[in-house]
């Protein structure tokens, strides 16, 4: 059935639905299946989004048809469709009227991504107007709050060197306290790594007063302040609290220095908003463990790395894994700083539409997969600062020297970036960073050739 007459209206202006504040606008990559139009598949889309089912019924009346999801752009040739949502079609929070990420994804990429019309539906690109942006939570902790921390400045305070403990499954707890303490001596930021929980050979319970313990030795022996991320993910509202409270009970006058990281994509938005919701106080570390499931350039439906970020900062998210824009082992490419610039800006132009986030907290860009001390320059400079935590396994504890040493190269290689150094000059007056060529010598061979004769390695 041919809906376009009643779900489209190529006549609307974008300019005027963004004026009038009351759509949220989605753009999507469509392709529809052999033998269907792409105006009537597009309407379908729309219909199925909204107030439209297959078939006529006899319950719609006038309020129904002035709720309808409209279809007000195309371009077939490109395979773009945009449709705009009023904001009336939303579920709202009966406690308290907050709008929901959950909503949203029920209707933008619910029973669309099944129709029978259509051969692929990515959505690429969103826009919220502040109508709906100012009804949710986004982040209550930022950044900044982790500089505040590390005694460092609140504007540009810069690159916060982390790690992720590995390997990721297999340590008991005592070697995992002992991996944090190695890290800690020189980095700031240690994070659990996705699968990291209450395993049978390191229960929660052991192993986090062990972890604080090497904390509280790191700071002591370097001055410094430290972080650590804690892992709260689980399926059960109550099992993420129980472990939460006992995360905060034990690290007690240095609660503040722990983030609660959750898997928020496999998780999903629930899980999220418990984290930013019952722990406010708490840096909300969102990682995004499966996404690429639906988000990976080479799927054909879902929506896309740059739309789950976005939602994540809507969701309150402090800070998201962002992947290494082509510079680390994951996919992606240089123009994935748009992710970032979209999550820790005011305002900010993704794929196909502006949003002005109106003082809303940013979020955190969080780099993280196979990135080392000599691959960071060309990152930061492709992104254009290091305002950002990177979280280097690999970079960390295969560095030739220890971890601490690894963590240090870290640091060194901002700090080459920011000076404007040619790195292998710089290495000349920094040991760590060095030691990061013999380290990697297979990225040293690609980035930098020639080093082993201007530093004077010969093996």
């Amino acid at each position: 059935m041919d809906q376009s007459n009643r779900y489209a209206d190529l006549s609307l202006k974008e300019e005027d639905l963004i004026k009038g504040d009351r759509h949220i606008l989605v753009a999507y990559h469509m392709q529809p299946a052999t033998g269907y139009g792409y105006l009537e598949t597009a309407a379908h889309i729309a219909a199925e989004s909204s107030t439209g089912t297959n078939v006529e019924v006899c319950t719609t009346d006038d309020f129904t048809k002035g709720v309808d999801a409209l279809v007000y752009f195309i371009d077939e040739a490109k395979g773009v469709m945009k449709v705009a949502y009023p904001i009336e079609l939303f579920d709202r929070n009966v406690t308290d009227g907050r709008a929901m990420i959950v909503s949203f994804l029920t209707l933008a990429i619910g029973n669309n991504q099944g129709q029978g019309d259509v051969k692929c539906l990515k959505m690429h690109d969103f826009y919220v107007p502040w109508s709906m942006l100012r009804l949710f939570d986004g982040p209550s902790k930022d950044i900044t709050d982790m500089w505040d921390i590390l005694g460092r400045p609140r504007v540009d305070g810069g690159y916060i060197a982390g790690t992720i403990i590995k390997p990721k499954l297999g340590l008991r707890p005592e070697p995992f306290a002992k991996a944090a303490y190695q890290f800690w001596l020189g980095g700031d930021f240690i994070k659990n790594d996705e699968p990291q929980g209450n395993q049978t050979f390191c229960p929660t319970k052991k192993v986090i007063p062990l972890v604080y313990d090497a904390m509280k030795r790191a700071m002591d022996e370097t001055g410094q302040a430290k972080l650590f991320s804690a892992n709260i993910t689980a399926d059960d509202h109550y099992e993420m609290l129980a472990r939460a409270d006992y995360i905060l009970e034990t690290f007690g006058p240095d609660a503040n220095k722990v983030a609660f990281l959750v898997d928020g994509y496999v998780g999903g938005p629930g899980m999220v908003t418990t984290a930013r919701r019952q722990y406010p106080d708490q840096y909300l570390h969102y990682h995004r463990a499966g996404h690429g499931a639906v988000t990976s350039p080479s799927a054909l439906r879902g929506y896309t790395a740059f739309v789950l970020s976005k939602m994540s900062r809507l969701q309150g998210a402090s800070g998201i894994h962002v992947g290494t824009m082509g510079y680390g082992k994951m996919e992606g490419e240089n123009d994935d700083r748009n992710i970032a610039y979209m999550i820790e800006r005011d305002s900010a132009d993704g794929p196909y539409y502006h949003q002005e986030w109106h003082g809303m907290k940013p979020t955190t860009p969080i780099i993280s997969g196979g990135m080392n001390a000599l691959r960071l320059p060309g990152f930061f400079e492709n992104l254009g600062h290091g305002n950002v935590i990177n979280t280097s396994g690999g970079g960390s504890y295969g560095h030739i020297d220890s971890p601490a040493a690894g963590a240090i190269s870290l640091r060194q290689s901002f700090e080459c970036w920011k000076a404007g150094a040619d790195p292998i000059e710089f290495a000349k007056e920094h040991k760590e960073f060095a030691r990061a060529f013999e380290s990697f010598p297979g990225d040293a061979d690609k980035l930098y050739p020639g080093w082993r004769e201007k530093l004077g390695v010969h093996k």
